[in-house]
């Protein structure tokens, strides 16, 4: 990502592969708030896991880098990464 340092990016993950029952939702909370993102995550119907957030660039980097590996039983075939328009202030990290 290449903004100025400490601008807030607001993006949509979707994160697809094996995320779901293998507390891959819990994972990406603790991810997100040790590298001090904010936003939230939940299961999407369709098997993926979609996640809020907003996060400087470098911070999105390092939350993506680790959401790659994610918990040892997942398997992530695939992170899209979509920006979108800042709609709430996220206060934390959390699950829905």
């Amino acid at each position: 990502m290449t903004d100025a340092p400490g601008t807030l990016l607001h993006v949509r993950l979707t994160i697809e592969g094996r995320v779901q029952g293998v507390g891959f939702r819990w994972f990406t909370v603790r991810a997100a708030r040790e590298v001090g993102a904010r936003g939230w995550v939940r299961n999407l119907r369709d098997g993926r896991v979609e996640a809020r957030v907003a996060a400087p660039a470098d911070v999105l980097d390092e939350l993506l880098g680790r959401l790659r590996r994610g918990p040892a039983s997942a398997r992530v075939d695939r992170i899209d990464v979509e920006p979108v328009e800042e709609d709430a202030a996220f206060e934390g990290f959390t699950q829905r």
